[in-house]
């Protein structure tokens, strides 16, 4: 099996990545984060993989951290869930993130990756409760926040419209000891900057 692939990026088409290893290119499928983390082409590059073998054959998943190789193979574990909601899960939101809606058991955030339902999303966080390599971290999330603060101010920019991966980025560089009203001002001004 191959379990890590290292050469030249040598296409980028999402979600789908060819990588060049002394002359043979492999087309690995790869989570938008890992995607957006590639070099440029023609960089060297190096993806852990995920390999599987089929009747129709032989497909091959890359992903930038072990993390995210073990969250992808605990979601493939869930009956009702494939290779293909499996990436758009870790596409949608990062380890941390998705490992902080199941300790919240917070349906609503993995309801909003495209292909996954309400029965779904509620089965991802029945099965994937202490399964995900950073689910020890529930408050790593915002740790500088109180928890009820923090589920505030995530809820406050998710309704003005920012994506999960954007609201959690913000919340992660909070000062501690921030009000709901403090944390969702200084969020914002995080976010403006981008």
């Amino acid at each position: 099996m191959i379990g890590r692939l290292c050469g030249r990026l040598a296409e980028k088409n999402p979600p789908q990545i060819m990588i060049d290893v002394g002359g043979v290119g492999y087309e690995v499928d790869v989570p938008m984060s890992t995607f957006y983390n590639l070099p440029a082409l023609g960089e060297a590059v190096s993806l852990l993989i995920h390999h599987v073998v089929r009747e129709d054959g032989h497909f091959l998943y890359g992903f930038a951290s072990a993390d995210e190789r073990a969250a992808f193979r605990q979601l493939l574990k869930i009956s009702g869930v494939g290779a293909r909601i499996a990436l758009a899960v870790l596409s949608g939101l990062s380890v941390d993130d998705l490992a902080s809606a199941v300790a919240r058991q917070e349906a609503g955030r993995l309801i909003k990756v495209p292909g996954i339902g309400k029965k779904t999303a509620e089965r991802l966080l029945l099965e994937l409760k202490d399964k995900l390599p950073s689910a020890a971290g529930v408050g790593g999330l915002a740790p500088a926040l109180a928890a009820n603060a923090s589920d505030d101010v995530l809820n406050a920019l998710l309704a003005l419209g920012y994506s999960d991966k954007e609201a959690s980025g913000a919340l992660k560089t909070l000062s501690p000891g921030l009000s709901t009203s403090e944390g969702i001002r200084q969020a914002l001004k995080i976010l403006a900057r981008f």
